[in-house]
């Protein structure tokens, strides 16, 4: 079976918001120019439980503590990729961003966006889809 079906990476994804209904925005060192703001996001480790990847990655990368809550999305992605997105809210820590990973990091409204936000996290803002598997 491991040798006939396609493997994958996961990629989680958290939209997470604070106690004013802001989405945290973090600009990406490595995505490319012109589409660097986006929600915070990384891929789970094996075995990995997809609300503690939010968890996890979230803290890495701005040093927030955030509680993940309902699955907004799950896709097959790009080639090989699976993404999964959830809602999170802010619960407490200290900004303090990886500068090897992020260049910044805005709470922001969803009508009230930088330019270069990637275009599915603006959908995830904005629309607060329910969870769809394509």
């Amino acid at each position: 079976m491991w040798l006939l079906n396609a493997k994958f990476v996961v990629g989680v994804t958290g939209v997470v918001r604070d106690d004013q209904g802001r989405v945290l925005l973090l600009r990406h060192r490595m995505w490319p120019p012109g589409r660097q703001w986006g929600l915070p996001s990384g891929f789970a480790h094996k075995g990995e439980d997809f609300r503690t990847t939010v968890v996890r990655e979230v803290k890495e990368e701005t040093g927030l503590d955030v509680e993940t809550g309902r699955l907004v999305m799950l896709n097959s992605g790009f080639r090989t990729r699976v993404e999964v997105v959830y809602e999170a809210v802010l619960v407490g820590g200290e900004l303090r961003l990886d500068p090897s990973e992020i260049l910044e990091a805005r709470w922001c409204r969803p009508d009230d966006l930088p330019e270069g936000v990637q275009p599915v996290s603006r959908s995830l803002m904005t629309d607060r889809p329910s969870h769809s598997a394509s």
